[in-house]
């Protein structure tokens, strides 16, 4: 099995490495310091299992977990943590297990061997749905065989396109998985539904405007962007009182 170390601190990680060396039946594969490389590694060396730390810089260890939890073969994920107040959010992002450190011998050995007894497609069954607790600081786009990690503060508007949606943001665009209706849920106080497909970042509005046609339009600070940004009648009051709100 192969598994991938996910820790801010260096020794942490060098007692993990130590640790499954000596198990023999395990290899590991790769090292991260935070939730961003570890995105990145776990998407290039595709491993079994994930040892993940909670509190770290950045994207920390449970929205990390609910990241990994989007690939096509996620790994299963055991937490090393030094708080055991984070347990409830670890299962609820679908962790295999979870140790207090310092971490002993005996009880990661048993969450390994409780991972290799996973398969694949149970595995699959306990990801499918990953129901966050707080409010992520990203969002996941698949591009190819990555996964990309969009800052939500980098996003100017979200639209649905067919069955995805695609990201804006300040780098360009991106589809993701998520549905326009849970981003309206999880980010309502940073964004506003325009109509119903279209979602726009509060602090990207520059102004309303109206149109010719009568019609009343989002004008976001970057002059570059020509999406289709029209409010629906439904919707122009809430826009405004967000906007007066912000």
């Amino acid at each position: 099995m192969k598994v991938l170390i996910v820790d801010d601190e260096k020794p942490a990680r060098d007692r993990l490495r130590q640790l499954v060396d000596d198990f023999g039946s395990y290899e590991v594969v790769g090292e991260a310091a935070n939730g961003e490389q570890a995105v990145a590694l776990a998407t290039s060396l595709n491993p079994d299992v994930v040892l993940l730390d909670i509190r770290m810089p950045g994207v920390d260890g449970i929205e990390t977990a609910h990241h990994l939890n989007t690939m096509a073969a996620p790994p299963a994920v055991v937490f090393t943590t030094a708080y055991n107040e984070y347990a409830i959010d670890a299962f609820e992002a679908r962790a295999i297990g979870y140790v207090l450190k310092p971490v002993r011998r005996e009880r990661l050995e048993r969450a390994l061997q409780h991972a290799a007894r996973v398969t694949g497609k149970a595995l699959n069954a306990l990801t499918s749905e990953t129901p966050l607790s707080s409010r992520r600081q990203h969002v996941c786009a698949r591009v190819g065989d990555e996964l990309r990690l969009i800052p939500i503060g980098k996003i100017s508007y979200f639209n649905a396109d067919q069955k995805y949606v695609c990201v804006h943001h300040e780098s360009g665009e991106d589809l993701i998985d998520d549905s326009l209706k849970s981003l309206e849920q999880e980010f309502a106080e940073d964004f506003v539904r325009i109509h119903r497909k279209a979602l726009v970042a509060i602090d990207k509005v520059d102004r309303l405007e109206k149109s010719d046609d009568g019609r009343t339009r989002v004008i976001l600070r970057q002059a570059d962007d020509d999406g289709e940004l029209t409010i629906s009648r439904r919707h122009l009051a809430d826009v405004r009182r967000k906007l007066k709100g912000s």
